[in-house]
């Protein structure tokens, strides 16, 4: 495993010897506290027994405990993905027997008293953009269909450093960013991979990019996956596989070794965080991938807050049932409005309110930074690796699509930053947004040849406004369809800049009221 790049290295921080000796103390204890996990944590308050069920908190727990040991833990997980991943096609490379072999060194450290980190032992899975040492890692395009790192990405070796094993990687879409033509949009699918399935319908879309992670996790074939998010490629999956995920705030974590890593006008929307069956999951694992690398140079030392600390008595919620599209579902509508009721017995008070003019300006000024280069940042992408064939729905993107003047895209950064501004201050009462994930449940990923049908409402749904915005929001299962399929609702809770804390509380309620995450039937 690569170790991580040593602060010494990062560079000068100010003019003299003492102050600059001085400020990288200073950065690297500010490092050191952003991505610290805590030194003790409460028993699991999760039911399930299985361990292939059970959330990595519970898991690591009992690993600790002698009750456990890592080669039954990844031997558990192995299985359960030989067993079904035919079926859901979430795993596209897999490594099982370097996985047997570091849990077996983890179980001799543990005999010996010695411990990894606060995941000793813990099987996991990696969506396919991120770089893994020694591992295939083909970002979903064929130019890197014979990829191996050489040394993973920074959160993967943060993960592993905790003593989190790997066992496979996770399908995603080309990049990260395109699909099948004539195939739903939010659906995980490339030429290369295929489909990926949500295994509560083996016909429905698993959702987004980081799809293959959210079908991994809700089926029980890894503990935890981390996803990307750069217009809802970590939420989308949670709110379709009916598990817990969250986009922390706008470079709290590294993108080093993602395939679309940092830096450039868009920088600021792509986000890195975990998913996972639980909330506590998500508590435990995203400070531990938070926090400077020194390679990504938007990435700030921002010390993570205690979810334990907060007091859901004194919070002040907002929420909106829809975007005025009219195509946000009933049942998704009435989810929304029973976790506000549950919020309102909990909390010091809840509002109804939809920004919607703030939020269409948003909408229109990403639709113009998203496609103003005639998508030739997709085909650089494409040079980079080698890749001469991509995806259809692209080929077709980029004759379609044309440049916007320099004078019209500079016009749109600019309304984008106005309006985080305005965002800000009128949400500064609050302390969450309630939300909706996406309009409906997870919809068939088979749809024919002809364009989905318009709607009236924004083009981006509920989930890229946050990522423009670079707030933290995460999505936490509340609810299911009512058309006797109970497929999973999961409604976004969204938190001011930072204050990842406040969102963890709030979900943790919001779970303990609706069960969170269910079994799928496969």
């Amino acid at each position: 495993m690569s170790s991580l790049p040593d602060p010494a290295n990062a560079g000068p921080l100010s003019g003299s010897r003492r102050d600059f000796l001085r400020g990288r103390r200073l950065l690297a204890t500010a490092a050191a506290t952003a991505g610290a996990a805590p030194a003790a944590r409460a028993a699991s308050s999760d039911p399930s027994s299985e361990l292939v069920f059970m959330s990595a908190t519970k898991l690591a727990q009992l690993i600790r405990a002698r009750k456990v040991s890592a080669v039954e833990a990844v031997q558990a997980f192995i299985k359960r993905q030989e067993q079904i991943g035919y079926s859901i096609n979430a795993m596209v490379m897999q490594c099982h027997d370097r996985a047997l072999r570091e849990a077996h060194n983890a179980d001799q450290l543990a005999a010996r008293g010695r411990w990894l980190g606060p995941l000793h032992g813990v099987p996991m899975t990696i969506k396919d953009s991120f770089d893994t040492e020694g591992v295939v890692s083909t970002g979903g395009t064929i130019g890197r269909l014979q990829y191996v790192p050489k040394q993973d990405a920074t959160v993967v070796a943060r993960l592993r450093k905790a003593g989190a094993i790997l066992t496979a990687k996770t399908h995603t879409l080309e990049f990260t960013l395109g699909g099948l033509a004539g195939i739903y949009g939010s659906t995980s699918s490339t030429p290369l991979n295929g489909i990926t399935r949500n295994p509560y319908d083996l016909t429905r879309t698993s959702g987004a990019s980081s799809g293959g992670a959210g079908s991994s996790v809700a089926s029980g074939c890894a503990s935890f996956d981390v996803g990307s998010d750069w217009g809802g490629s970590i939420r989308l999956p949670a709110h379709f596989d009916g598990i817990v995920g969250i986009k922390p705030t706008s470079v709290r974590v590294p993108r080093t070794g993602h395939i679309v890593g940092y830096g450039g006008a868009l920088d600021s929307w792509q986000q890195i965080g975990p998913l996972a069956r639980r909330v506590e999951d998500i508590e435990l694992i995203t400070p531990i991938i938070s926090g400077p690398d020194f390679h990504d140079a938007a990435c700030a030392p921002v010390p993570w807050r205690d979810p334990g600390a907060v007091d859901l008595k004194k919070l002040k919620i907002v929420y909106f049932t829809n975007n005025t599209g009219g195509d946000t579902d009933q049942d998704t509508i009435a989810t929304v409005r029973k976790a506000a009721q549950w919020l309102e017995q909990a909390c010091a008070g809840v509002t109804e309110d939809l920004p919607l003019a703030l939020l269409e300006e948003l909408y229109a000024a990403r639709d113009v930074l998203t496609n103003g280069d005639g998508l030739a940042y997709y085909k650089r992408l494409a040079d980079k690796w080698g890749t001469k064939s991509f995806s259809p729905s692209r080929y077709e993107q980029m004759k379609r699509i044309k440049p916007v003047s320099t004078a019209e895209y500079v016009q749109a950064w600019e309304a984008q930053d106005a309006n985080r501004v305005k965002m800000l201050q009128w949400f500064s009462p609050y302390d969450a947004l309630i939300c909706p994930t996406v309009a409906t449940p997870a919809p068939v990923f088979d749809i024919g040849y002809e364009p989905r049908p318009a709607t009236t409402g924004p083009r981006w749904g509920y989930t890229s406004a946050f990522n423009s915005l670079g707030w933290p929001a995460m999505v936490v299962r509340c609810g299911g369809s009512s058309d006797g399929r109970n497929l999973p609702i999961g409604l976004q809770v969204v938190t001011q800049p930072w204050r990842e804390d406040v969102g963890i509380a709030v979900a943790r309620h919001l779970e303990s009221r609706s069960g969170g995450w269910q079994r799928p039937p496969i």
